[in-house]
């Protein structure tokens, strides 16, 4: 089995706890950059055996087939993606990171929720946002975000770029821009304030064959403090505002139409999703309620209801 020594880069390992001081100490919340992440020779492997994009994976929470592919279950990828597995389940290497973030205890997610390879094409973006704060099967604490970018080749100008909010919906809202450069690893905690997202993939017509590419990793605590605790929740998105450009007396071109069109489209999509937790949420306290009314407790709370309102009368 492969150890943090074979696959990451010695100066990485060589400055961990320097790394681990501007973790701790970045704003808007705690997160990190390390450029130069993986030995060359590995980075190499996983860009050669990196899924093509397909549509079974790029569903959004809609259905929709859309810009964005995600494998969740990396081993079955290729040799380099099961030694990836491996490596990153090892006490060895959940120290390390420990040891970059000040975590301890922390835990490997065997399923991959929401992990695993992601390739973003052309027009995709992602709106603020915090993540889900519970893994949905084992109650983990989400505690922190491994990402690694693939992209050797990638201009800023193409947008794409990781952006760390202090409050998305603040007019001063302070950001952090990170480009998703090759062998770039980005570190940052999940939390109720680690807003975070990325602008809209604008890439020229002649590089439309590129895409954005990388390997998130998420990682778990069964505790966490007690002033961090918060009720459990789904990923929180922000709805992106509109750009300044519009206010008044600008005219719109058709580009400034179809960018409304986007915006308006993915609130609706917001809403819906929001309907449709609220209506399964209900159907599933309509059962709860008739399971009650079967059960003999049910029937007794029943009868103390019935005798309690006679006594009322």
């Amino acid at each position: 089995m492969s150890t943090p020594a074979d696959l990451i880069s010695p100066a990485v390992l060589a400055t961990a706890s320097a790394i681990g001081q501007s973790f701790l100490a970045a704003q808007p919340f705690r997160h990190v950059r390390i450029d130069g992440f993986l030995r060359p020779e590995y980075l190499e492997r996983l860009r050669a055996e990196f899924p093509d994009f397909d549509p079974r994976f790029a569903r959004n929470e809609q259905g929709e087939i859309g810009n964005k592919a995600v494998v969740e279950r990396i081993r079955g990828i290729g040799p380099a993606y099961a030694e990836l597995d491996d490596l990153i389940q090892s006490k060895a290497f959940l120290g390390l990171v420990s040891q970059l973030t000040g975590i301890p205890d922390l835990l490997y997610d065997p399923w991959y929720f929401g992990g695993g390879t992601h390739e973003n094409r052309h027009g995709q973006d992602l709106d603020a946002h915090v993540d889900f704060n519970r893994h949905p099967i084992t109650g983990w604490h989400r505690r922190l975000n491994l990402i690694v970018y693939l992209n050797p080749e990638w201009d800023e100008a193409w947008g794409g770029c990781l952006d760390l909010h202090r409050d998305p919906r603040a007019p001063d809202d302070e950001v952090v821009r990170i480009a998703p450069l090759d062998n770039r690893c980005v570190i940052f905690e999940t939390n109720e304030i680690s807003w975070h997202g990325f602008e809209r993939i604008d890439l020229p017509e002649s590089r439309r064959e590129l895409s954005r590419r990388s390997i998130a990793l998420y990682f778990y605590t069964q505790e966490r403090s007690a002033k961090e605790l918060a009720d459990s929740h789904s990923t929180i998105y922000v709805d992106r505002p509109l750009p300044e450009r519009f206010a008044a007396g600008h005219t719109l071109s058709e580009s400034d139409a179809q960018e409304l069109r986007v915006l308006i489209a993915r609130r609706d999509q917001h809403i819906q999703r929001l309907y449709r937790d609220v209506g399964r949420i209900t159907t599933e306290l309509d059962q709860a309620r008739a399971l009650l009314a079967r059960s003999r407790l049910g029937r007794a709370i029943g009868l103390v209801r019935r005798a309690w309102i006679r006594l009322k009368r």
